[in-house]
């Protein structure tokens, strides 16, 4: 390496020592009065051991899987995270459709690496990186590192309308999943006392922007939270006044599937009752109205935004190339370029190379495998040897649209309906964290089937918080 570790520690110190740099003070030391070092408490570095520091910077899968392929190697790993748990975010959309609880989706990262002595997490919030001095600060510490891997994900993309993020519901970790939840079961209550049939169609109605996975998944659930469950709950209300609306800018839905698999899901979607409107942009949301690009407007009563996702903030810290979304442009041995150190990985990555030349989709197997792929560069270069380039190995695309139908295009095969559904199932159990959320989600899974039921239909008390600031009916501007 260029540069030694304890090179790299003087030059954390010697920048944590100078005024603003966000550690609580401004005389280089952390709250604890000690040197900014946040690898102190790590095991193997408590026992003296200087072995090259890997520094990940989020959980997800692409931060948990460079980390697995790590552990009982010849470095020291510490995860930061904003968050203690690993989510997997593909079932997120069933904690907001009361199909799921939280937890069950979930794992403590501590958990996951318990027996990995040489790995060690962190949870602290990222304020800024370095990489001329290979330095990360945090809310926590200062910490120093021999090789980075960025595998922070996304964020909601709003294209330029940051009152989007004010005026709709997002879905991108659990807290707003419980929220949107807690909104639409909150609405359905006042539907039942509200007297004025316009404002009560509006409070049983839902509008999802955006005909990607998750606005085609949400859109099913939420068609068959109405049919399935709410209808049996609210016997006093007129169900033919809930309605569920995706909206779709460009001509299909699904696009990354065959277009006789986007077909299939949107024929299913409307034999759910589900109205699409393709050819839509939203200009803006206000107060629980959709304006659309050709003036015409749609009411909404719980409106989510799944058009689009970019880059993690953290990005704006660090001077990278980038492409569209704020992705980073990274080498194909997923290192930035002229920096073989820093390893951008998952959904923050641009790299061309799948089909057609287009750059790998922002996916879950192409974050799994690119976390597997980073770390074994690392171990090579630690070693001297030389880096890889990326190969992807297609696994395919599945969604779920509905009970017992989904869409499938793997190793050649384009499948709809009920063997695609036992496929996606299949799948998703398998890539769950923990034997315990497992059984969990089989358990919940199989008990909606054959019951036609939600069973976490709870309103918390943030519901309750946001009702009694008379919050508008979608989200609202606050």
């Amino acid at each position: 390496m260029a540069t030694t570790v304890d090179e790299v520690k003087s030059a954390g110190e010697a920048i944590g020592k100078a005024p603003g740099n966000g550690n609580g003070n401004g005389n280089g030391y952390g709250r604890n009065g000690k040197k900014p070092d946040g690898w102190e408490s790590h095991p193997e570095e408590k026992r003296g051991h200087r072995r090259p520091r890997v520094l990940i910077i989020g959980a997800g899968f692409g931060g948990i899987n460079a980390a697995r392929t790590l552990a009982g190697k010849d470095v020291n790993v510490l995860i930061l995270d904003r968050n203690n748990y690993h989510g997997f975010w593909p079932l997120l959309y069933q904690v907001a459709t009361a199909a799921l609880e939280p937890e069950s989706i979930a794992y403590p990262v501590r958990a996951i690496f318990r027996s990995s002595h040489n790995v060690d997490f962190q949870m602290a919030e990222v304020r800024s990186i370095d990489l001329d001095a290979r330095i990360v600060h945090t809310d926590a510490a200062v910490y120093s590192y021999d090789y980075l891997v960025l595998a922070a994900g996304t964020t909601n993309n709003y294209f330029g309308n940051p009152d989007l993020a004010w005026q709709t519901f997002g879905l991108k970790d659990i807290d707003e999943a419980e929220m949107l939840r807690n909104r639409v079961l909150y609405n359905f209550e006042q539907a039942v006392y509200e007297t004025n049939p316009l404002r009560r169609r509006e409070l049983m109605s839902f509008v999802i922007i955006g005909g990607g996975p998750t606005g085609v998944e949400l859109a099913g659930a939420f068609a068959e939270l109405i049919n399935h469950v709410l209808r049996k709950d609210y016997p006093m209300l007129d169900m033919s006044d809930a309605r569920v609306t995706l909206i779709e800018a460009s001509d299909k839905i699904l696009a990354a599937f065959p277009e006789s698999l986007q077909n299939a899901a949107r024929r299913k979607l409307e034999e759910m009752g589900v109205e699409i409107r393709m050819q839509s942009p939203v200009e803006s949301v206000t107060g629980g109205e959709i304006v659309f690009k050709d003036g015409s407007k749609m009411p909404g009563g719980t409106i989510v935004w799944a058009a689009g996702v970019k880059a993690a903030e953290i990005v704006e810290t660090i001077e990278v190339a980038q492409a569209r979304g704020g992705r980073v442009q990274v080498a194909p041995t997923l290192n930035v370029p002229e920096r073989p150190e820093v390893f951008v990985v998952g959904d923050m990555t641009y790299l061309e190379g799948y089909k057609d030349g287009q750059a790998y989709p922002m996916v879950a197997p192409v974050a799994i495998q690119m976390g597997k792929w980073a770390a074994k560069n690392i171990l090579a270069q630690a070693k001297g040897g030389r880096m890889r380039k990326f190969r992807y190995f297609d696994k395919g695309n599945l969604a779920t649209v509905g009970r017992s139908f989904a869409i499938m295009d793997a190793f050649g095969l384009r499948l709809s309906g009920r063997i695609a559904w036992l496929g996606w199932v299949f799948v998703h159990i398998m890539y769950l964290v923990g034997f315990r959320n497992r059984l969990i989600v089989l358990t919940n899974w199989a008990f909606n089937y054959f019951n036609y039921e939600r069973g976490v239909r709870l309103i918390t008390s943030r519901a309750r918080q946001l009702a009694g600031q008379g919050e508008p009916v979608s989200r609202g501007a606050r």
